[in-house]
């Protein structure tokens, strides 16, 4: 059977250039980076260029760069990191109602050490109210953090504005940008950031891997204690090969990231009509524009969507009805209903996440498919 994978915004396929960067910290520099011998050095080198090449990816300083196990921790060192270094009884953190579970999560963990959360809706697009975001900043605020891009329906959020309304009443401001390297091009200069998490699995890097951009001047924050790496930022013994593999796939996606964009977003809009024209009561989820391009959300009225999702994975075709993080639930996505979607549309939901190793007819063999798998579990 020839098996097609469109589920790319939960992991994709490691790069055979990654592993190659990958193997010599595998086999032979194999020292620890905090040890001042040849072995040590080697692997200190190594990582010195990889944190390079990912300061370049997002138009940071090599410095502003905190190597990470994922973005999981990311999102998670900068909110609980800014939470402990900033906080005090009353502070305030503000985020979204459609975050991810590393986001979501941390904060209800700090709500239950004290510190007040205001989850700010998003409209039928999924893209947050930047009047409502204004309006909900007061003198208690320490912290926003709004997704880039959603990793279930791909709106991208108007994070440059979001920042600046932040800037403007003096509060720090983090984004989950985990989906959208890779996939849009990032400037933490431009966009006014002062978090950013990145995890490299997302764009053909190593799992295990991923990075936190701290902006120069911002004390902390700090999440894992014990030894000084990290700059103090986050202890404990690098993953060397990983943080290597990571650095190449930040280098190789930001010199490919427009080529693959117009091929990807191409396929995505030809999968877009393809089941809109051969399928009947199909609804896309989420904004058209701006999206990202590799992403599309379909509801199939009178669809389990887990069902349609197992019946496609019965003749090879890998796509999810939502996160990752979320496949051991068999609760509505969300995501759809902070939406507004109801509890069908949310539980009829399929996400297709595909990369520029997709093909036309990989395309076409999903179109074809799915209309009789459509049909006969309506029936």
């Amino acid at each position: 059977m020839k098996r097609i994978y469109m589920d790319n915004n939960a992991t994709t396929r490691l790069s055979p250039e990654v592993l190659e960067e990958m193997l010599p910290y595998l086999r032979d520099h194999y020292g620890n980076p905090s040890s001042i011998h040849w072995f040590g050095q080697e692997a200190r080198r190594g990582m010195d260029r990889a944190r390079g090449r990912v300061a370049d990816f997002i138009g940071a300083s090599p410095d502003e760069i905190v190597f990470t196990s994922g973005g999981t921790e990311a999102d998670n060192q900068a909110l609980l990191g800014i939470a402990d270094a900033l906080g005090k009884p009353g502070s305030r953190i503000i985020t979204t109602a459609i975050e991810h579970q590393a986001v979501l999560n941390s904060c209800r963990w700090l709500e239950k050490k004290g510190i007040r959360v205001t989850y700010l809706p998003v409209d039928s697009q999924c893209r947050i109210d930047l009047q409502a975001l204004e309006d909900s900043i007061d003198d208690d605020v320490i912290l926003i953090s709004v997704m880039y891009a959603n990793n279930e329906v791909g709106s991208i959020q108007p994070v440059e504005e979001a920042a600046a309304i932040a800037k403007s009443r003096g509060v720090l401001f983090h984004t989950d940008a985990v989906q959208a390297a890779g996939r849009i091009p990032i400037d933490v200069r431009k966009l006014g950031v002062d978090l950013l998490s990145l995890s490299g699995h997302k764009f053909h890097g190593p799992k295990g891997c991923g990075a936190l951009f701290v902006r120069s001047g911002i004390t902390g924050p700090v999440l894992l204690h014990g030894g000084h790496h990290e700059r103090r930022r986050r202890a404990g013994t690098e993953n060397v090969a990983a943080i290597a593999g990571f650095g190449q796939a930040c280098r190789l996606a930001g010199m490919r990231l427009r080529d693959a964009n117009t091929i990807v977003g191409s396929l995505r809009d030809r999968l877009e009509e393809g089941i809109l024209q051969r399928v009947a009561g199909v609804r896309v989820n989420g904004c058209r524009d701006p999206r990202l391009p590799n992403t599309l959300n379909m509801s199939f009225e009178g669809v389990d969507g887990q069902l349609l999702a197992m019946n496609l994975d019965l003749v090879g075709i890998a796509v999810s009805t939502g996160s990752a993080c979320q496949s051991d639930t068999h609760e509505p996505s969300y995501v759809l209903s902070a939406m507004g979607c109801s509890n069908g549309q949310a539980s009829s939901c399929l996400r297709f996440s595909l990369s520029a190793e997709n093909t036309a007819e990989e395309v076409q063999s999903v179109v074809d498919a799915l209309p009789e798998l459509v049909e006969g579990l309506r029936r």
